[in-house]
């Protein structure tokens, strides 16, 4: 397999296209955290499956799903940037994280779970941070108890899991996240068990469009504030969301916001994670996939130029 094409280098982040012996493309991303430079903080998130079977109503990335990606079209993606950034082999920064949050829910591909536990062992840190997020897909049992198991034997403190569900009305997530999925019990039990005292809060995910439902009062029946966080986040101007018409809340420049609030006097801690606009251009944030774009210019996101690398065409 090989890179075939690259959104024009940036300081920020920069997406990569691989493309396999029989034809499949994937997508994954490198990024650092302005003012942060990649010495403190580098990020790399990577695919998980050909496409995604789940059609989110925001994400550019679903819809369609052409198959797991193996053992080595995971360790692929992190190879080629480490190597690039770090051809020594020792990754020279004080946070490295890998995200398993590009194209597809990781839960649908077990050999995510080899790939964590082959880490430590194959890539040379100073303080690595594994982030993880689902939809929590009804199914998905046995690789969330091997997970369980994965975070109990190599990264007790250190493991970042995100559920992402984006409302807390059922109907409502179940529009905008059409599959059967985990209810707010299950997650809450699963959350419950994966916690690890002195480690990292359960993160629940909301990119909040204006129209979102978000009852701080229903999540304290599940969620413990003590072990799980809220992070809002904006819904991206990804080209589906401007099909079904999803205006995201959060915007540019605006810090204030009433649910925010609302959230931190019910208890929890709220984290309100914008990043950098210029992500939308690149089209490295979630939900964005430059790869199943004709017209890269939506006005808000996929402006930058995407070039042919390494023999791409």
């Amino acid at each position: 397999m090989k890179v075939i094409q690259q959104t024009q280098e940036n300081p920020i982040a920069n997406v990569y296209v691989a493309e396999t012996k029989d034809g499949k493309r994937f997508e994954f991303v490198e990024s650092t955290q302005p003012p942060l430079t990649i010495r403190e903080k580098w990020v790399i998130v990577i695919s998980t499956l050909h496409g995604c079977p789940v059609d989110c109503k925001f994400c550019d990335a679903g819809g369609t799903c052409n198959g797991k990606l193996s053992f080595e079209e995971l360790s692929f993606q992190v190879d080629y940037v480490t190597r690039k950034r770090f051809p020594g082999g020792d990754i020279n920064t004080d946070k490295f994280k890998i995200q398993f949050s590009r194209m597809g829910e990781p839960s649908f591909n077990i050999n995510v779970i080899e790939f964590l536990l082959k880490i430590p062992e194959r890539y040379r840190y100073k303080n690595f941070i594994p982030s993880l997020s689902t939809i929590a897909p009804v199914g998905a049992d046995a690789f969330f108890e091997k997970l369980l198991e994965v975070r109990k034997n190599l990264y007790d403190h250190n493991f970042q899991l995100q559920f992402s569900l984006h409302s807390t009305d059922e109907q409502q997530r179940d529009d905008l996240i059409p599959v059967r999925k985990w209810s707010f019990n299950q997650i809450a039990d699963y959350g419950e068990r994966f916690y690890t005292r002195g480690g990292r809060k359960i993160t629940l995910n909301f990119a909040i469009g204006k129209k979102h439902i978000i009852e701080p009062g229903k999540l304290l029946e599940y969620f413990d504030p003590q072990k799980f966080l809220i992070k809002i986040t904006p819904v991206n101007p990804t080209c589906k969301a401007k099909k079904n018409k999803i205006d995201s809340l959060i915007r540019p420049g605006i810090y204030n916001y009433g649910i925010i609030e609302n959230l931190r006097m019910t208890g929890y801690e709220v984290i309100l994670s914008i990043g950098e606009w210029e992500e939308n251009k690149i089209g490295s944030n979630c939900g964005q996939y430059i790869n199943n774009i004709k017209d890269l210019s939506t006005g808000d996101s996929y402006s930058y130029q995407v070039e042919d690398v390494d023999g791409g065409r």
